[in-house]
């Protein structure tokens, strides 16, 4: 009897906890996909509003600010009055911003719907924190590791879909499609998500919180802006001074914070900050790839070095990426079981570097292209699971929201300081509405090698042994 029993109860574990997975991903991934959907199809939304290019790109800064702030505090809100509530609050936001995004009639009410859409960063710690309180804890890895891959390839799926939707359907479907999928993970996540019943009793101090929005916002703002405005412009030098100023007070504040909102102590645990500096700089190249791929491969032939390809053919050749960091992330969690967080996360990131080092020498074919896509986001997959994993374990559970939620906020700093520097090294000289040269191109694949190089150093500094937190602390 005993022996047939086990099995039994461990299948039934297995069916309980696959559920809830399943809805978690899916909602990670509708959020995922709308952060990369409008990106590669931004000057439709300048043609179609009758605006110009600067005035647009607002919908992508709308949703990048609104999203920093959100994901840290929604984080902390889900420890403090429950991941379930907050989750479905999350999902909410992203429903009713998709559904003002569809039907938006001016560039105004466009970007609102963004910053509502920005509001749903909160599902990636929110589900972390489900994850942990709930599955037992030999899942947990790799749970944790399946969702972050999920962010991870929505928004390389948004890249590739982006051209199709628009050119077979309109504009309109990048938001009906995952305003439907948010409705069904919504109702989904009701029936069988699990609400944790580990809470923090301390509430959300409110200096710490100001402090954090503003440095955050003054950052990402100088950054996103930095090329429209002018690097020297007293706009973008007064904002990047700012982030540094208000960031220095932000951790005074917090270290003297009886109920810190991110307690800096645990952030300089070793396990913490060195899983965030990996997540920095495979930020760095993760956006920049997704931002400058497409602009190489729709560039003109009558450039020397363009492939001239249309946004739809585009985004089939980088779908080989999607696919396999979608694979990378699925697999994290064996690969860490078996290996060790460090290991995996020294091999992955290598993993990562390679391709880009040979970007550097040549990128004269479509094959090159793809394939080096394919080798990258394979290790984006297996990277960005494995450092999530953790992060999520070596937190006490009462940070847990919060700590996850600066993790995934330090990515969007890496990929918001990637992008910038990428522009800026690519479009070095070039005036007007020329295109980069393919120079420029090299340059900037040679930064982004750089940064996977920096990326397999700081994955070195990961702790050999799996971080162990407990439960009460």
């Amino acid at each position: 009897m005993r022996t047939d029993s086990t099995p039994r109860a461990a299948g039934s574990r297995e069916r309980t906890t696959r559920g809830p997975l399943l809805v978690l991903a899916g909602g990670i991934f509708a959020y995922g996909l709308l952060q990369a959907l409008v990106t590669p199809v931004l000057g439709t939304f300048t043609e179609v509003f009758g605006t110009d290019r600067t005035t647009s790109t607002w919908i992508l800064t709308a949703y990048l600010l609104s999203a920093s702030i959100a994901t840290p505090v929604l984080g902390r809100l889900g420890d403090s009055f429950g991941k379930k509530r907050m989750l479905l609050v999350c999902l909410g936001f992203l429903f009713v911003g998709c559904f003002m995004a569809a039907l938006a009639p001016s560039i105004e009410v466009m970007i609102a719907a963004r910053a509502v859409q920005g509001v749903a960063g909160g599902v990636l710690p929110l589900a972390f924190g489900i994850v942990r309180d709930t599955f037992p804890p030999a899942r947990v890895p790799g749970a944790v590791g399946l969702i972050a891959a999920q962010a991870a390839v929505g928004g390389g799926l948004g890249t590739v879909l982006a051209g199709p939707i628009v050119d077979l359907l309109d504009w309109h479907w990048l938001f009906w499609i995952p305003m439907a999928a948010t409705a069904v993970a919504v109702v989904a996540a009701v029936r069988v998500v699990p609400e944790s019943g580990l809470r923090s009793a301390q509430r959300l101090p409110l200096v710490p919180t100001l402090l954090l929005s503003a440095w955050l916002v003054c950052l990402l703002l100088g950054l996103s802006q930095g090329p429209a405005w002018g690097w020297g412009s007293v706009a973008v030098v007064a904002l990047l001074v700012g982030a540094v100023v208000v960031l220095a007070g932000w951790i005074l504040a917090e270290s003297r914070s009886p109920t810190p909102l991110v307690d800096v102590r645990v952030m300089r645990r070793r396990p913490v900050w060195s899983a965030n500096a990996v997540t920095l700089l495979l930020g760095v190249s993760q956006f920049a790839l997704f931002a400058f791929m497409p602009q190489l491969l729709q560039t003109p032939t009558s450039t020397g070095y363009g492939f001239g390809v249309s946004l739809t053919h585009a985004g089939l050749l980088l779908l080989p990426g999607a696919v396999t960091m979608f694979i990378g992330g699925t697999l994290a969690g064996r690969i860490g079981a078996r290996f060790g967080p460090r290991t995996t996360a020294i091999a992955a990131t290598t993993l990562t570097a390679i391709p880009l080092a040979g970007l550097v020498i040549d990128h004269s074919h479509l094959w090159q292209i793809t394939a080096a896509m394919a080798i990258t986001h394979l290790g984006f997959g297996i990277t960005f699971a494995s450092v999530a994993s953790v992060v999520v374990q070596g937190v006490p559970r009462s940070q847990t929201g919060a700590a996850s939620g600066m993790n995934a906020n330090i990515r969007t700093v890496g990929g918001s300081l990637g992008t910038a520097v990428m522009a800026a090294v690519v479009t070095a000289g070039v005036v007007g509405s020329a295109f980069p040269t393919d120079a420029g191109y090299t340059r900037g694949f040679a930064v982004l090698a750089l940064a996977g190089i920096l990326c397999v150093v700081a994955a070195a500094l990961i702790p050999r042994r799996r971080p162990e937190c407990g439960a009460s602390r």
